[in-house]
């Protein structure tokens, strides 16, 4: 019969020194401590034991008492920093049996340097953990003062602190009150340590204390420490005989510290040092953890501006470099070829992706070149329908950001079909894939895309009406964006799905939204919609009403003039309709509105009245006479007249256009 080990086995054999722990005696309970640490130091499974037998409780008892000896303390709290290093689950129990906020305490408030130290070290430890209460850090200001008082102590105390700071800083308080307490200086002073222990950490909180804030940055940015600026102090960091993980933390620091706009992206720090590091840590000697990390900097670095694009797609190969991060399914180890982790590959794909969104943002030929590299769209189509949530977000960001390319949209996008895969992205979606992959389907929706009929087809209408509903602006943005885009010289046919699938009552609400970019997209939908006399003609006659009511709305608001040079150009295009003008000659209140922004102060909204009163007149159209004399009588052409001697070129072609289609003028 084989015999199968208790999993308390080690604990129940040495429950004697256990029990001790309790005893009044106390070398007993030194010595049991004493064991106890030596039972558990390497062993996972003995330290999971130890916790589950309840010892922690006590062991903290020990921690606090200040009246006992302190080398009982200082055993006691060795062996909660040993237990601390076991799996994340031991961590998370430990914090749960609130060892942190006491760690804390014994930190701040004893005076025996050893004690002080051990604590410091479990400390490290707890913090490091996802879940640790990282609030209890700033919660007192003197905290972050003591614990930068004790880095400068030893170089144990610097990794602690530094790795405890770094693991904390969480949110913009958090970056202000350490800058407040004068963390940037100790931290500038720690960048010029012998010890890689030291620097790692020290780097880790730097590009924590920068990140998305300007003012700490500008801090950083003209901090120094013996004559040489941080950022200068950063640089030699990077420096080629540096270990590969410490260039790329330098260069996460200064990447950080421009895009927070303390450094500039023509400052050499940034062209020649910052990104040149990056994209060497992209390649293939190095491990995938870094290039993964490499790619997603460069990404964040060069996401806004198009200089740094451009230098960086022609950068030591660059783009084939995260091509082969999509295809890597494998890595050299030691002259064997070793199958990566499905985690692994996916983070790599993740980062590959986001970088090519980033370089493809803003220019053409960066984006042809993109394209063109050998597989990349079959693994743009492929990461579209990737199981993991990020890889699947990155793709469309990337394709996103490709689909900027009128050419490749006739080209390259028809040849795929991408249409199809970002469909069934868009079929319950999570609001932040909902929003990239709704704003593609606005670029593939333009005119010329070939993918627009197939789009249609496949029920993009209702989906995009659907868009308009929700809650977040961004995607009620993208819905009206897109249906503006599918309405643009679409056949009748097109433009009634449109409009009877949204409805009027949804257009009235999209006209009264908050936000006014979604405003202005329903005017430009409204536009489209109603172009050329057919199309104009019969949708008037179907929601006249209601648009006449929607547009009266807009002018009467104290919307912006660009809102209501919309509204007013929407009046020109049923002006040019045959039998929907009688919708605005039959309206004297609409009238007098248009003969008002006639005399605007601002000539935009002059020129789109202009172009309303142009479109009634037009002689050669029927009822043109009777239009002509009933607008004559209300005084429109003595406006004209007096129009006519503004200085302004496109409004006096535009007024001098209308004067001379009037028959007997």
């Amino acid at each position: 019969m084989v015999s199968v080990a208790h999993p308390f086995m080690d604990v129940e054999s040495c429950r004697s020194y256990i029990d001790e722990l309790y005893s009044p005696d106390e070398q007993k309970c030194l010595d049991a401590i004493v064991s106890l640490k030596n039972s558990v130091i390497g062993s996972n499974r003995q330290k999971g034991s130890v916790i589950a037998q309840g010892v922690v409780t006590r062991l903290t008892q020990l921690l606090q008492n200040i009246s006992i000896p302190t080398e009982i303390r200082i055993e006691a709290a060795v062996t909660l920093g040993s237990l601390a290093k076991g799996t994340e689950s031991h961590v998370k129990q430990l914090i749960d049996f609130g060892i942190a906020p006491l760690l804390l305490s014994c930190i701040l408030s004893n005076d025996d340097t050893k004690l002080t130290d051990v604590c410091l070290r479990c400390a490290c430890s707890i913090f490091s953990h996802p879940q640790a209460p990282y609030g209890l850090i700033f919660r007192e200001q003197q905290t972050v003062s003591h614990l930068l008082k004790l880095a400068m102590q030893s170089v144990s105390n610097q990794i602690c602190v530094t790795t405890i700071l770094s693991a904390s800083c969480k949110t913009l308080e958090h970056q202000m009150l350490l800058c407040d307490q004068g963390a940037i200086y100790t931290l500038a002073a720690l960048l010029c340590s012998p010890h890689y222990s030291v620097l790692m950490p020290t780097l880790n909180c730097i590009a924590n204390l920068a990140y998305q804030n300007s003012n700490v940055s500008a801090i950083i940015a003209t901090a120094s420490f013996g004559g040489v600026s941080v950022p200068d102090l950063l640089v030699g960091l990077m420096s080629r005989d540096r270990p590969s993980e410490m260039q790329l933390a330098s260069a996460k620091c200064l990447t950080y510290i421009h895009r927070a706009g303390a450094i500039s992206a023509e400052d050499s720090k940034i062209l020649y040092k910052t990104l040149p590091c990056l994209v060497v840590l992209c390649k293939k000697d190095h491990t995938c953890e870094e290039r993964v990390v490499a790619a997603e900097t460069i990404a964040y670095l060069t996401e806004v501006n198009t200089d740094l694009q451009r230098l960086a797609s022609i950068s030591n190969q660059l783009i084939p470099t995260l091509a082969n991060m999509l295809h890597s399914q494998t890595e050299a180890n030691n002259n064997n070829n070793v199958h990566l982790d499905p985690c692994v590959i996916a983070d790599m794909k993740q980062a590959a992706f986001r970088a090519f969104a980033s370089l493809g943002a803003n220019d053409e030929d960066i984006r042809k070149r993109i394209i063109e590299t050998e597989r990349l769209m079959e693994e743009v189509v492929c990461g579209l329908e990737d199981p993991n949530d990020k890889v699947r977000l990155a793709a469309v960001r990337c394709l996103h950001s490709l689909s900027r390319s009128v050419q490749q949209l006739r080209t390259t996008f028809l040849d795929h079909s991408v249409w199809k895969p970002l469909m069934g992205v868009l079929q319950g979606a999570s609001d932040d894939l909902l929003s990239v992959a709704s704003s593609t389907l606005c670029n593939l929706l333009l005119e010329f895309s070939p993918a627009k009929e197939p789009i249609l087809e496949s029920g993009g209408v209702d989906l995009l009406c659907s868009l308009t509903h929700r809650p977040d602006p961004a995607l009620r943005l993208n819905g009206v964006w897109a249906l503006m885009n599918m309405a643009f010289q679409a056949d009748q046919k097109v433009k009634s799905q449109i409009l009877h699938k949204l409805g009027t009552e949804q257009i009235f609400r999209l006209l009264s939204d908050s936000e006014v970019n979604v405003l202005m997209k329903t005017l430009g939908l409204l536009r489209n919609l109603l172009s050329t006399k057919p199309h104009i003609d019969q949708i008037m006659a179907l929601h006249g009403i209601q648009i006449m009511q929607a547009v009266t709305l807009i002018l009467d608001s104290n919307h912006s003039a660009d809102v209501k040079e919309q509204a007013l150009c929407i009046l020109g295009n049923i002006g040019d309709g045959d039998t929907a003008k009688e919708f605005i000659m039959s309206r004297e209140d609409i009238l007098n509105k248009i003969q008002e922004y006639m005399t605007h102060s601002n000539v935009k909204l002059q020129i789109a009245a202009i172009f309303c009163i142009s479109n009634l007149v037009w002689k050669e159209e029927n009822g043109a006479a009777e239009r002509q004399a009933k607008l004559k009588e209300m005084g429109v052409y003595r406006l004209l007249q007096q129009l006519i001697m503004t200085s302004d070129s496109l409004l006096f072609d535009k007024v001098k256009t209308v004067m001379t289609q009037f028959s007997d003028a």
